[in-house]
């Protein structure tokens, strides 16, 4: 039989109910038997200085999937030296998985912009086929043409957060309830977690 795993990969700088609503709209259209959610260990196009303790992202992570039996965390990233980058990671889910499993990898529209400068990006699609949700600016979007015919576009209604909307509001002792899942939300208070001044 085989098996359809949908991958979220991302900095989950915190992780929120959008990254939640579209691996649930994509499992539920697609058909997937799971996503994996992959906080990404060190972020090749990130400046490293601004994104928070992998360790932290991680727990977020897991704390956000826990209430949905077809989602899971997976550290493989975090545990993987050297840039992170998602040609690896799929290589490794292909190796793991073996031949009977297809992998999704599920991401942003937006992130079609900038595809095309990933590590190894044309080889790509030969290991996953790729699921581009849309969002607020992105509802019309032009498929890479290194990515081939192995591109779904799904829109995906949603409301405009963003990791970077909450890491700012967190700073400035606004509220992120109903932003962010209850257990990442109880995490980030616990921690101290993007106050002003605190790493």
């Amino acid at each position: 039989m085989t098996v359809r795993l949908g991958i979220m990969g991302g900095t989950f700088d915190p992780i929120h109910n959008v990254h939640l609503l579209k691996a649930s709209e994509a499992a539920h259209r697609l058909g997937l038997d799971e996503v994996v959610f992959i906080p990404a260990g060190r972020p090749w196009q990130r400046d490293l200085r601004t994104v928070s303790d992998a360790e932290e992202r991680y727990a977020m992570t897991k704390l956000a999937v826990a209430a949905d039996s077809r989602f899971t965390a997976s550290r493989m990233e975090l545990d993987r030296p050297g840039p992170t980058y998602t040609v690896d990671t799929l290589r490794e889910l292909r190796r793991i998985h073996g031949p009977r499993t297809r992998l999704f990898f599920i991401a942003g529209a937006d992130v079609l912009a900038s595809i095309g400068t990933w590590h190894e990006s044309r080889s790509l699609t030969d290991l996953a086929h790729f699921v581009f949700c849309s969002r607020q600016g992105y509802e019309r979007v032009d498929v890479a043409p290194t990515l081939g015919d192995r591109v779904t576009l799904l829109h995906v209604p949603v409301w405009e957060i963003s990791s970077t909307a909450i890491r700012r509001r967190v700073s400035r002792g606004q509220p992120i309830r109903y932003l962010v899942p209850d257990p990442v939300l109880d995490h980030i208070a616990h921690r101290g977690l993007y106050r002003a001044g605190v790493r």
